[in-house]
């Protein structure tokens, strides 16, 4: 039996059993709260500035902003009290966004006029003019959505491999992805850019090639001086890297698009004999996530974020939504006090097609990943044509936030571009996540503090039932308001 082997045996078990001793108990913060009555009478706020924005299921309000006295409903069948306590912080945020995929890219620099494009930008990231994007997860290479497979160094014909890194280039990024996210960040100087490969450059594989196999031991190295070079690179464009992840979903191995298995004893080596000392070594500052893969899995973020040597390169882990629950993260958040946790994909698809659906899932995601301590709500791509690519797929389910049909030009803002306005439009970055009640599905709610100290309370009817909701703040009732069944609302407030 190797020595990998039994350290992994030794490590499982160990896990089963904390997991076993340790039964996670929540916070106030995450767990259902079912107090309903507001029968308490508490004293009003007179004249404080409450501004509300609201999205209905039958698309009448699309984000759209109301007087707090412009009520929807004036009957409710249901009352409930939030208290939300600005004194009880939990994470800061770093920010909420999507990805400027290859796809993505193209189609707004290459599809749309300059006047319409700039448009569609600031709807993107500008906060007054549209959602006020603040992160991105921008793909290292090819994805499933891409015009054509590519690393940064692909090799010209007769050369097998290249260990000293000789071709390595960027030159792919700056005919288009460079420059939007150029002009991204001048839109929004707060914005923050993270990184994560689909795949080594396939001469690194055991493949030979982008999709499928694993990384080459061999290769390790080199591939620790492949990101060395890619933040580097983009720095030298004015382009600082926040983070990056080390392997998109690296429990699963696609058969039409780049991507690779790399198992948590593989990660963890890879981290900390190779990328974290290669950071150190050139001076670079940017954080190093773990697993980037599903809920499902809560050994793999485990291992890494307990390994003796990798485990002090590692800022934390990196979640996708396609399977498990939400409160995966709060119980490695709980394993791992120390460690952060940030949510960095999900995507909205043909798998929940139509918008009440589509609109309900979201808004319960919004809400639910930064209750369970994620700093980051992440969507997948930006933009989609008609036919929801270009893509390498041989059929494509994903949804971007934005379609731009690729014929006609017109540009249509799907449930997506809504449900992440809900939070990045007015949540900052470097916002403190707050204490609220919330019921379950039910009503549900997020609260946050921001830096300039206004609060922000995000709530979720997701019943059919009319619901009056009374916010309390230091036992004082800040406003109440009347929620349409299947209806979200975000309030902004300061004292």
């Amino acid at each position: 039996m190797s020595r990998a082997k039994r350290t992994f045996i030794k490590f499982t078990l160990f896990i089963q059993i904390l997991l076993l001793v340790s039964i996670v108990t929540l916070t106030s913060s995450n767990t259902p709260t079912t107090v309903y009555s507001t029968t308490k009478e508490v004293k009003k706020v007179e004249n404080l500035n409450v501004r509300v924005w609201i999205t209905t299921v039958d698309q009448r309000c699309l984000l759209k902003q109301l007087d707090i006295k412009e009520q929807l409903a004036n009957n409710y069948q249901e009352e409930y009290r939030i208290v939300v306590n600005s004194n009880k912080k939990y994470q800061q945020m770093d920010g909420f966004g999507a990805s400027f995929t290859d796809a993505s890219a193209y189609l707004v620099y290459n599809k749309l006029s300059p006047e319409k494009r700039r448009e569609v930008m600031e709807k993107l990231f500008d906060r007054e003019k549209g959602i006020g994007i603040s992160f991105l997860r921008q793909p290292m290479g090819a994805t499933d959505y891409t015009t054509k497979l590519y690393s940064y160094d692909d090799l010209p014909p007769g050369v097998a491999e290249d260990p000293e890194l000789k071709y390595f280039s960027i030159d792919h990024d700056k005919k288009y992805i460079i420059p939007l996210l150029k002009e991204a960040m001048e839109i929004n100087p707060e914005l923050k850019i993270m990184a994560s490969p689909w795949s080594p450059p396939g001469w690194m594989k055991t493949t030979g090639s982008m999709i499928g196999g694993s990384l080459r031991r061999s290769y390790y190295g080199v591939y620790a001086q492949y990101f060395v070079k890619f933040i580097k690179a983009y720095e030298a464009e004015g382009i600082p890297i926040y983070a990056i992840t080390v392997q998109n979903e690296p429990l699963y191995v696609p058969k039409e698009y780049p991507g690779m298995k790399m198992d948590w004893v593989e990660q963890a080596d890879f981290i900390g004999e190779y990328l974290g000392p290669a950071f150190e070594s050139a001076g670079i500052k940017t954080k190093i996530l773990c697993y980037d893969h599903n809920w499902d899995n809560t050994t793999y973020a485990a291992y890494v974020l307990s390994h003796e040597k990798a485990s002090k390169y590692v800022a934390g882990s990196a979640w996708h939504f396609y399977g498990g629950k939400h409160e995966a993260m709060s119980k490695i958040k709980e394993m791992f006090p120390d460690k952060e946790i940030w949510f960095t994909e999900g995507s909205g698809g043909d798998w929940v097609p139509a918008f009440f659906n589509a609109y309900m899932d979201q808004m319960m995601h919004v809400i639910r990943i930064p209750r369970n301590w994620a700093k980051t709500v992440v969507w997948w791509n930006i933009a989609l044509d008609e036919r929801r690519g270009p893509t390498i797929l041989s059929k494509s389910t994903c949804r971007g936030l934005v379609e731009i049909n690729q014929k006609t030009g017109e540009v249509k803002y799907n449930v997506d571009y809504y449900t992440l306005g809900h939070i990045s439009k007015f949540v900052l970055p470097g916002a403190y996540r707050i204490d609220s009640y919330t019921y379950q599905d039910k009503l549900e709610s997020v609260a946050f503090l921001n830096p300039n100290g206004s609060r922000v309370l995000i709530v979720s009817n997701r019943t059919n039932t009319t619901k009056k909701i009374q916010v309390v703040e230091d036992g004082l009732e800040i406003f109440s308001y009347v929620l349409p069944g299947y209806a979200s609302a975000t309030f902004v407030w300061q004292e």
